[in-house]
């Protein structure tokens, strides 16, 4: 029994850590606000987002699944922390992602279904994996935006980011008229098997929420 409640305590203290692991997208587009949400807000966020979204569209999928997979999509970060696109190859993140997980799950019991639903979430081959993909980075898209309508985040604000004139990002910055606006732009490729999620961006561009 104590092998089993302190198994439980380690596994939860481990994942408490994302409540401090701050996202990094708002940092580095320098967001000023005294508080920029961290990885657990963004998870709270985004099975919040699926929830309404699914009940809102009527979606014929399994929501259980979804909620639950979203809890730890981004399970990894305790240990490797929100790594950026421009900080680490995908192949690099692949390696550290798999070593981190191997930490965490170690010796708990409910490793093979936690496993099993990041992987089914990361290989985007079922329904629920891919609907809850497209709930994360909507969620983003959407956080970025309520940021600069209380106006937290501004292209004045960009002195210092290091992205800013990456060949991957610029021509989105160039070609609309705000950060939240290149930011979904940025992600229309991610969500565009989907019509649903295409008619919410392409509100989320046009409208105040």
């Amino acid at each position: 029994m104590k092998q089993n409640i302190k198994k439980a305590l380690s596994f939860y203290i481990t994942c408490n850590k994302l409540k401090d692991t701050i996202r990094k997208g708002p940092s580095v587009w320098n967001t000023r606000r005294d508080r920029i949400e961290s990885v657990a807000d963004h998870i709270y966020g985004v099975q919040m987002l699926a929830i309404s979204i699914y009940y809102q569209f009527q979606y014929k999928l399994d929501i259980n699944k979804i909620i639950y997979m979203l809890a730890v999509h981004e399970l990894v970060e305790c240990i490797i922390g929100d790594l950026a696109f421009y900080e680490i190859t995908p192949e690099e993140k692949e390696k550290k992602s798999q070593e981190a997980l191997e930490t965490i799950l170690k010796d708990f019991l409910g490793q093979k279904e936690i496993k099993a639903l990041i992987d089914e979430f990361d290989n985007q081959k079922t329904e629920e994996a891919i609907f809850a993909y497209h709930c994360d980075k909507l969620e983003n898209d959407i956080q970025m935006k309520l940021y600069e309508q209380e106006g937290a985040l501004s292209i004045k604000y960009q002195e210092n980011n290091p992205i800013i004139d990456s060949p991957k990002v610029k021509p989105f910055i160039d070609a609309e008229d705000s950060i939240s606006n290149a930011w979904l732009e940025f992600d229309r490729h991610k969500l565009d098997d989907d019509p649903i999620f295409i008619e919410i961006l392409e509100y989320l561009k046009g409208n105040d929420i």
